[in-house]
C-alpha cells in the first residue's frame, strides 16, 4: 500500500480488539507516514507540525477539523502560535486502528507531502 492509497481508503466504525492493529501492521503503516511516530504509550501516533505564523497554523487546524469531521475520526490537538501537535488513536479499540493511519495520510495529502 502507498501513502496515496492509504489516504483514499475509507474510515469505518471500528470497535473492540478485533479492529486493533497488530504491531507489524502498525509499523508497516507508520513507515508510509513521514515524520509520524508511535506515541510513548504505544496507543497512538503523533506528529508536530510547524508553520510560519498563527494564520497558517489556524488554517491547518481548520482543514484537519474538516478531515476529522468528514471521517468521523477526531485527533487530539495541542495548538500553539506556530505549531500544532496531532495525536490519533482509536479509543473504541484501545489503541490503533486503520482509521488513525487513514486520517494521518489525509493530513499529509493536505500539505502536499508524500
Amino acid at each position: 500500500m502507498t501513502l496515496d492509497e492509504l489516504a483514499r481508503s475509507r474510515c469505518r466504525p471500528r470497535k473492540g480488539a478485533q479492529d486493533a492493529l497488530a504491531a507489524a501492521d502498525i509499523q508497516q503503516h507508520l513507515h508510509l507516514l513521514p515524520g509520524w511516530q508511535l506515541a510513548s504509550s504505544r496507543q497512538g501516533i503523533e506528529k508536530e507540525f510547524r508553520f510560519d505564523d498563527f494564520h497558517r497554523t489556524m488554517a491547518f487546524i481548520n482543514a484537519v477539523a474538516w478531515i476529522a469531521h468528514a471521517a468521523d475520526h477526531h485527533p487530539d490537538m495541542r495548538i500553539g502560535y506556530s505549531s500544532c501537535h496531532l495525536h490519533f488513536s482509536t479509543h473504541d479499540v484501545g489503541g490503533l486502528s486503520l482509521n488513525d493511519f487513514i486520517c494521518a495520510a489525509r493530513v499529509e495529502a493536505l500539505l502536499g507531502r508524500d
